[in-house]
């Protein structure tokens, strides 16, 4: 995407920042015509509110927006879509949002999804590059998660596993990343039988994607998404309202693509894997079925409770794989479970973690970065739920309850308690248009996730 920043322009217009508690002062230093005009316009002060302020040829002269006493990122990410075409400079005090966020929010909020419209949207307003931002990690976070967008976005049709293996090495070839792509049988031939069994109904072959960059010695980073392109739900077909949003169902992946976009960009002095799982779970003769068997790369048997909890069968491959190299930090991304959506809604994706100090640390993360998160527990207790009377584990609880904890606890049976890991059960996908979130795609956590992982091996 094109970012709608300028590094400097001398007819730039002036864009100021106005706290709430502060429009009053202000407006009352301002002309009469000035306030005449502002008062026309049906401007109160109210937080979000825009006022173009007019010059005495007729054109606009600048603008002002008016800002909560404690803002957040998002309390600019509507100024793109607000302002009239111009170039804009920014004024005033935004603390406590660093302007690089507020770059950030500019450039988030002008992510537009139009592949398949023949009428593209005309160019809007562009930005002067704030002095103080980090030009470099704001580029980076803006092209980082309006790809993860467009990736989410796109419709299963043209984002298969082939098209999601595609978007990996054409990063990898950007940042100069290796990636090694596994397909169909060959998954079989190299351990991979559960990618393998969820994804062999399809015309498009299952594939895992592997993608490496960075130095021997540096702290490894190990990042897991889930890559179902579509989810018909198998054999347990799902309902059509149910499959409606299935598209989404590889928002794990776009996710931890995106958290690998910014770390290779910024250069983060860290030993980075991505593995993907890459699949499509369809209906034919060869669907893996309900009460099959199968042998897991770790070795245990997974009995199929249902054949629409294929998530976490892709992703238990992926995470055995991934802590055997016994990673420094290992985070998955996944669109897993509807019980964590009902438990905690659309905006806020559910995280479960092996590791307190880890845990604290992505949520300060994501609260400074405006990127929330919820702490769910690892309630061991539950793991009983997932007892199979003929394998080692079956790959759903016979119940409704507690849907999203056994989902993380069967993940858990792959990873080592001795690899700090992360879980994140998310949406991927923005129901309703707001500042800076336009309808579709996102990638939720994935600005926390890189946040957390520069704050502990960026130094």
């Amino acid at each position: 995407m094109s970012l709608p920043f300028v590094d400097r322009s001398s007819s730039s217009l002036p864009l100021q920042f106005v706290g709430q508690s502060q429009w009053g002062a202000w407006l009352k230093a301002q002309s009469a015509t000035r306030r005449a005009w502002i008062e026309s316009l049906g401007i109160s002060g109210s937080p979000g509110e825009v006022a173009v302020l007019p010059g005495d040829d007729g054109k606009a002269s600048g603008a002002v927006l008016v800002i909560p006493n404690a803002p957040t990122l998002w309390d600019f990410g509507a100024l793109g879509s607000k302002l009239p075409v111009a170039t804009w400079r920014l004024e005033g005090e935004t603390a406590p949002v660093p302007m690089t966020d507020v770059a950030v929010a500019i450039g988030l909020g002008v992510w537009k999804f139009e592949r398949y419209r023949a009428t593209k949207s005309k160019a809007g307003p562009r930005f002067v590059w704030p002095a103080d931002a980090d030009k470099k990690r704001a580029t980076a976070t803006i092209e980082a998660i309006s790809m993860a967008r467009t990736l989410i976005t796109t419709p299963s049709s043209d984002m298969g596993p082939a098209e999601l293996a595609a978007a990996a090495q054409g990063l990898a070839k950007a940042h100069k990343a290796r990636v090694k792509v596994i397909v169909g049988d060959d998954l079989l031939k190299q351990n991979y039988p559960t990618i393998h069994a969820v994804g062999r109904a399809s015309t498009r072959a299952p594939r895992l994607i592997d993608l490496t960059w960075g130095k021997a010695g540096h702290p490894k980073v190990t990042l897991v998404g889930k890559g179902v392109c579509f989810d018909t739900g198998g054999l347990d077909l799902k309902p059509a309202t149910g499959m409606l949003m299935m598209k989404k169902d590889m928002g794990g992946a776009a996710t931890v693509l995106a958290v690998a976009s910014m770390i290779m960009a910024t250069g983060l002095p860290v030993r980075l894997r991505v593995l993907i799982p890459a699949v499509e779970n369809s209906v034919s003769g060869n669907a893996f079925r309900p009460m099959d068997v199968i042998r897991t790369r770790k070795g245990i048997t997974v009995e199929i409770g249902n054949t629409d909890a294929e998530g976490r069968l892709i992703l238990c491959d992926a995470l055995h794989e991934g802590a055997s190299e016994k990673p420094a930090m290992m985070v998955d991304c996944a669109t897993l479970t509807g019980a964590a959506r009902v438990a905690l809604g659309p905006d806020l994706p559910a995280l479960f973690c092996n590791d307190d100090k880890l845990a604290h640390a992505l949520v300060a993360a994501g609260d400074a970065v405006t990127d929330p998160m919820w702490r769910m527990p690892l309630f061991p207790a539950y793991r009983r739920m997932l007892d199979s009377k003929v394998a080692d584990i079956n790959n759903v609880s016979p119940g409704a309850f507690g849907g999203a904890i056994t989902a993380a606890l069967y993940l858990k049976e792959f990873v080592p308690d001795d690899v700090p890991w992360a879980h994140f059960d998310m949406m991927a996908w923005n129901n309703t248009s707001r500042p800076g979130r336009p309808e579709g795609g996102e990638a939720q956590v994935a600005r926390a996730i890189y946040r957390t992982i520069a704050d502990r091996f960026g130094k």
